[in-house]
């Protein structure tokens, strides 16, 4: 995991476990993702060159191949900001920690393969099966706190 942005404290042991818990639940424990939090510049200039839009959105997947540090598959890298995810999660009215972990499921899913612009809502059933699960929403937050570090 690579924490590439200054404005929120991490718990970053507890998103090994989020990710630990979804890829067992999903079949593919012996694989490795890269988890990189961004801020929203950042964010923003990645969706514009790989996507051709102009903005920050919360979270992007690049399916990547290879083999991981430990040796692993890699199945690619999950980039999310977490202060994308704040605004979102206050519009919504949720949490900050719960929003993190709904972008967690919701990159690696895109990297196992689902799709929900294309699979008739099967990538958000299983996101919403997911996050019910015990790991999803375990003792530890993935976001420490909303203050400068």
């Amino acid at each position: 995991m690579s924490n590439r942005q200054r404005r929120f404290r991490i718990g970053t042991e507890s998103i090994r476990s989020l990710c630990t818990g979804i890829l067992g639940a999903l079949g593919a424990e012996s694989c490795e993702v890269s988890i990189v939090l961004v801020g929203e510049r950042t964010m923003r200039d990645l969706n514009r060159r790989f996507r051709g839009r102009d903005y920050a959105t919360d979270v992007l997947s690049f399916e990547y191949g290879g083999k991981g540090e430990s040796g692993a598959p890699l199945l690619g890298e999950v980039v999310i900001s977490p202060a994308t995810a704040l605004r979102q999660a206050l519009r919504w009215g949720s949490t900050h920690d719960r929003e993190m972990r709904r972008l967690l499921v919701h990159g690696m899913l895109h990297l196992l393969g689902y799709d929900h612009t294309t699979d008739k809502g099967e990538h958000f059933a299983v996101q919403r099966r997911l996050l019910r699960r015990r790991f999803a929403s375990g003792p530890r937050a993935t976001v420490e706190g909303t203050g400068r570090r």
